[in-house]
C-alpha cells in the first residue's frame, strides 16, 4: 500500500512530504558518530525548505553553534501550500499577499542568545530577524531549486541537506552532482534502479544513508488525508512509508560494517527460505545465481550474485564489488536492454537485482 501510495503521489505531483524532526536528528547524529566534524566550518543549503515549517531549517538552527557551521541558507518555493501559513515571516504584508506564498530565503552565520535566557532556540531566531532583516529577504524568482538564483546558492553551499519533490528526484540529483557537492537527501529505494542513480551507487559516489527507524519514514503531508487505513494516522496525522530512504556521499559507521555471513552449505541445509533447494538457481540468460534475500548470500561462492535492491541497506564496500543490474523488461529481440540482463529463471522474468561478487 506504502509503495503505490508514494507512486500515486509522484504521479499527481503531490511533493510536500515534511521530515519528522527526530528521523533528522537520528540520521545525522549517524555521521557525527563517524566523524564529529562532518559539518564543521560549512555552508548547508536547504534549497526545498520552508524556514519555519521544515524541520531540517530548525535541526540546524537549534545545533548551529555545536555543529560548527559557517552558514545555513534555506529557501522557499513559491508553491508550497503551507509557506507563510502558520507563521509569518513578514508581518507587515497584507493577508493578500500572504496567500501568494511568496518564495523566500533565510541565511543565517550565528544565532546569538538574544533574549539572554540562557539557551538558544527558535524564538532568538525571530528576535535576530527582527533585528537585522537582512538575515531574511524575498527571492527574486519562484524558489525552483532549478532556478539561476537558487543554483548560485548551491554553488556557494559545501552542502545540501534536504528532502527534495520525490517527482524531481533525478533532475535533483543531478543538479547536485553537477556541483560536486556533499549531500543528504531522502528519495524512494526504487529510484535506485534509475539510469541516472544507479551508476552513483556502483562507483561509490553515491551510497544508502544510516536509515529510518526498522526502516519506516513518517511524514506531514497536507493532502495526507487521501491516503489509505494503515498508512494515514488519524490521531498523529502522519503518513508512513516503507520505501523510503536516505542517499548521502557522507561516510557513516554502519557503511564499514561486514555483513555477517554463512557458507552455501549451512544455508542449503538449515534456511527454511530455500525450501529445501540442492543449489542455487542460475539465470537462463545470464552467468550468475540467484539469492533472493540478502540474508542468504554464501560466504564461499566466488561467481556473481543477483541480490535483491534492498542489498544496498547492508552494502560494505570492503566486502561486495558492485558490477552492475538486472533490468525487468523484455527486448522484443531477445532478453537485454543495453548492458543490464533481464533476469530470468525458468523463463520467469523477475525484478530489479543487483549484480555482486566478494572481495579478496
Amino acid at each position: 500500500m506504502a509503495n503505490t501510495n508514494l507512486s500515486n503521489a509522484r504521479i499527481a505531483k503531490n511533493d510536500e512530504f515534511y521530515t519528522q524532526f527526530y528521523d533528522i536528528e537520528k540520521e545525522i547524529n549517524a555521521y557525527l558518530d563517524y566523524d564529529p566534524n562532518v559539518f564543521a566550518g560549512k555552508t548547508i543549503l536547504c534549497p526545498c525548505d520552508d524556514p519555519y515549517e521544515s524541520n531540517f531549517f530548525k535541526y540546524f538552527v537549534l545545533y548551529f553553534s555545536e555543529l560548527k557551521l559557517k552558514k545555513l541558507i534555506a529557501t522557499c518555493y513559491v508553491g508550497s501550500p503551507i509557506s507563510n501559513k502558520e507563521v509569518s515571516l513578514f508581518p507587515e504584508e497584507s493577508e493578500e499577499n500572504k496567500t501568494t506564498k511568496n518564495p523566500h530565503k533565510i541565511e543565517i552565520t550565528e544565532i546569538p542568545d538574544l533574549n539572554k535566557d540562557g539557551v538558544v532556540n527558535l524564538y532568538d531566531v525571530q528576535l535576530l530577524l527582527a533585528s537585522d532583516r537582512n538575515h531574511l529577504t524575498r527571492l527574486e524568482d519562484d524558489g525552483d531549486f532549478r532556478s539561476e538564483e537558487i543554483t548560485k546558492l548551491r554553488d556557494e553551499a559545501d552542502m545540501i541537506v534536504t528532502n527534495p519533490p520525490f517527482s524531481l528526484f533525478r533532475e535533483f540529483l543531478s543538479w547536485i552532482t553537477e556541483a560536486n557537492t556533499e549531500f543528504l537527501i531522502i528519495g524512494s529505494i526504487n529510484s535506485i534502479t534509475y539510469k541516472e542513480v544507479f551508476p552513483l551507487i556502483r562507483e561509490n559516489k553515491m551510497w544508502l544513508g544510516n536509515g529510518f527507524q526498522k526502516g519506516n519514514a513518517f511524514f506531514s503531508i497536507p493532502f495526507a488525508k487521501k491516503y489509505a487505513d494503515g498508512v494515514y494516522n488519524s490521531e498523529t496525522g502522519l503518513v508512513k512509508f516503507r520505501n523510503c530512504c536516505w542517499f548521502t556521499n557522507l561516510e557513516h559507521g554502519r557503511r564499514h560494517q561486514p555483513m555477517p555471513l554463512m557458507t552455501t552449505e549451512k544455508i542449503l541445509r538449515y534456511n527454511n527460505k530455500m525450501k529445501g533447494k540442492q543449489s542455487y538457481d542460475k539465470y537462463d540468460n545470464y552467468n550468475a545465481i540467484e539469492v533472493p534475500f540478502t540474508e542468504l548470500i554464501p560466504s564461499d561462492y566466488d561467481g556473481i550474485m543477483g541480490v535483491p535492491v534492498s542489498f544496498l541497506d547492508r552494502y560494505c564496500p570492503e566486502q561486495f564489488e558492485i558490477l552492475g543490474k538486472t533490468n525487468n523488461k523484455e527486448h522484443a529481440k531477445g532478453f537485454l536492454i543495453g548492458n543490464d540482463p533481464t533476469a530470468m529463471i525458468h523463463g520467469k522474468k523477475l525484478y530489479h537485482r543487483i549484480l555482486i561478487k566478494h572481495k579478496k
